[in-house]
């Protein structure tokens, strides 16, 4: 049995890596069925079964270079390996993947290699000192040249290990600390202790010359719109070296002097900056924990959730005032049903099961009357918001729908896999018109109902512009290189979002790009614009939220290292900013609003978003998320089937 789940795993691997350029590897059934293996810990093997081939893989000649999709699916299926690993305490398993990890990579846009090892840094057995312990010890009993001086010996050891802590990006103190006391242990003379501490801080050098500092794992740098993610001839005098290096510096100048209580305090300068980084990871915790709000879990679907609306007061508001719906979230799942949640109802939140669709749900949109769906049995279904009955079926697309927004006048807009965008009149059951057409399948759209304008974009790598009342194509906006994943549009602009790490800022005026956004590590899946500012906001697979300044050019002006794993989504008003990741964490942000008179405007606008709550994350892998920032609530959906929601204004 044990030899089947190793000859399936490598099948399905090597299937994994034979994906076509235009398939998601995430969506695939080998990515599922690989997922599923290593979560179950198939007859124990799962995730060391799931290393060992890519290992093999590795010795047999593979030459490990991946594509960007393949690149992101790998790293999601080490992390998850690893982390279980690190929970049953299978040291080879997490061993293994951190030496598999640092082979496998992709090229960037500067084509610059990108390593698998480097996404990596967010797991928290890489902090703990057994582990690099027991790592050591296995290089030394598995050197091939055991006669060599033993010094000599353990200094080669000692220099992998430090080139695999730069490699995962471990702050400069940290990995020196470690590194030290094992040396130490070793009896290693101060003469190799100064090589090493060179070496250390040489590498990590040349990994912050080029990726800059991890965010919540060092000091920021400043980060603005060039080539992504750091252009490699690109350098800033203003920019300081990481604090470890100055520390890593006035070490070794000690080295030399013969006061051994210079050297003594050189050591204890390092432990102590260890404990205060310590002490403020232990007020962090506290705060969390202080901070800790109403989390409710909502049960109802059987499958995974795979779309998921928020009934905003703009949506259903007339003169009367908010209505009852407003508030409501609205789910699609992989069980083919539309399930609408009231969070008023506390215990009894599921109002309606609409059953109507064959296959998954993947587009759901709302107005005052009437809900809309879409998914992957090509049909769009509109549904009676007070009675909960379906009340058309629209069919004409020849592709999974993946987009449909309500508009006013009894119209709908519906965008397919086909590469068509649709306009349907509901009252008669009719396509209008096919509004627009791409060259393949659409991800992502945007519609202004006030000037009519039209924007859809996806796997073509175009975003294509129409003015529907006049029935044309105003622009074919060139630029991206790979899929476009986002869109956002405000007033004469259009942010894109796009797979091969860089946003872009269009005017819809001109037809050009105004700007590239390239500070990401990674596909970017959402952009916002924040109207309070005037600023954008992007979220990226690489699990940074960068906020962006548009006065006198955009800049970058705050990162922030919040989620784990992607960032889904991102909904800004005009005080309060949600946020959601696939690693089942929310984050609240806050802008104290501005009084008259005050000096609240000194300084960086977008740069106010203050954090104003986050909840306790748990395990879980999460598809979409939608934000109430009316009433200041975040709901995800989860691969399990169940919905998570956070009220941020009820504290445990």
């Amino acid at each position: 049995m044990v030899l089947d789940i190793k000859v399936k795993l490598q099948g399905l691997w090597l299937r994994l890596l034979r994906l076509g350029a235009t398939e998601d590897p995430l969506s695939s059934f080998e990515y599922g069925t690989i997922l599923a293996l290593i979560e179950s810990d198939a007859e124990g093997i799962g995730g060391s079964g799931f290393v060992e081939c890519i290992r093999e893989h590795i010795h047999s000649g593979w030459q490990c270079r991946l594509t960007d999709e393949q690149f992101i699916a790998v790293k999601e299926l080490l992390k998850t390996a690893i982390t279980l690993a690190s929970s049953r305490d299978d040291v080879s398993t997490i061993r293994d993947a951190l030496e598999v990890s640092a082979e496998m990579y992709r090229k960037d846009p500067n084509n610059v290699q990108d390593y698998v090892q480097r996404h990596l840094l967010s797991l928290s057995v890489w902090e703990e000192l057994r582990f690099w312990d027991g790592y050591f010890e296995y290089l030394m009993e598995n050197c091939s040249n055991k006669s060599t001086n033993y010094v000599t010996l353990v200094t080669a050891q000692l220099i992998v290990m430090a080139t695999h802590m730069a490699g995962l990006g471990l702050p400069d103190i940290d990995s020196w600390n470690m590194i030290e006391k094992i040396a130490e242990r070793n009896n290693l003379g101060y003469k190799q202790l100064i090589k090493l501490r060179a070496l250390l801080t040489h590498l990590q050098q040349l990994r912050v010359g080029y990726w800059g500092v991890p965010i919540g794992k060092g000091q920021p740098l400043p980060s603005y719109s060039m080539a992504s993610p750091r252009a490699l001839d690109i350098s800033d005098e203003s920019e300081q070296p990481a604090e470890a290096s100055v520390l890593g510096r006035s070490w070794v100048h000690s080295m030399f002097s013969r006061d051994r209580s210079l050297r003594a305090s050189s050591f204890n300068r390092a432990s102590d900056t260890k404990a205060g980084a310590t002490a403020g990871k232990t007020d962090l915790a506290a705060a969390q924990k202080k901070t800790q709000t109403n989390m409710r879990i909502l049960r109802g679907h059987t499958a995974a959730i795979t779309a998921l609306h928020c009934v905003t007061r703009k949506e259903v508001w007339d003169l009367v005032g908010d209505r009852e719906d407003a508030g409501f979230f609205i789910s699609g799942s992989t069980d083919c049903t539309v399930k609408v949640w009231d969070p008023s109802l506390r215990g009894s939140e599921l109002r309606a099961t609409l059953r109507g669709h064959t296959r998954t749900v993947r587009a759901i949109s709302s107005d005052r009357g009437k809900i809309v769906s879409g998914g992957d049995d090509q049909s769009v279904i509109v549904w009676d918001k007070q009675a909960f009955k379906l009340l058309e079926e629209l069919k004409g697309h020849d592709a999974p729908v993946t987009s449909v927004r309500m508009l006013s006048g009894e119209r709908v807009l519906t965008a397919s896999h086909d590469g068509t965008v649709k306009m349907w009149d509901v009252r008669t059951d009719t396509c209008v018109a096919t509004v627009g057409r791409c060259q393949s399948a659409v991800l992502c759209m945007e519609y202004d109902d006030s000037t009519g304008i039209l924007a859809a974009a996806g796997r073509d790598v175009l975003a294509h512009v129409w003015d529907i009342r006049s029935s044309k194509q105003m622009f074919k906006l060139q630029g991206h290189t790979k899929w476009i994943r986002s869109m956002r549009m405000t007033g004469e602009t259009i942010i894109t979002g796009s797979d091969d790490w860089t946003a872009r800022v269009w005017s819809l005026t001109r037809g050009t790009c105004d700007a590239v956004l390239a500070c990401h590590a990674g596909p970017i899946l959402c952009v916002e614009y924040s109207p309070s500012d005037k600023g954008i906001i992007t979220g990226s697979s690489d699990g940074l939220i960068r906020f962006w300044e548009n006065e006198g050019g955009i800049k970058c002006v705050k990162n922030l290292t919040l989620h784990s794993a992607s960032v889904l989504s991102i909904s800004a008003g005009d005080h309060w900013l949600g946020i959601g990741a696939a690693d089942n964490s929310m984050s609240l942000f806050h802008r104290p609003q501005e009084r008259f008179g005050s000096f609240s405007n000194a300084g960086s606008k977008v740069a106010g978003w203050q954090l104003y709550r986050t909840p306790q994350k748990t395990s879980a892998v999460v598809r979409c998320i939608a934000s109430d920032l009316d009433r200041k609530r975040i709901c995800s959906g989860g691969r399990n089937g169940l919905l998570r929601l956070w009220d941020a204004t009820t504290s445990i």
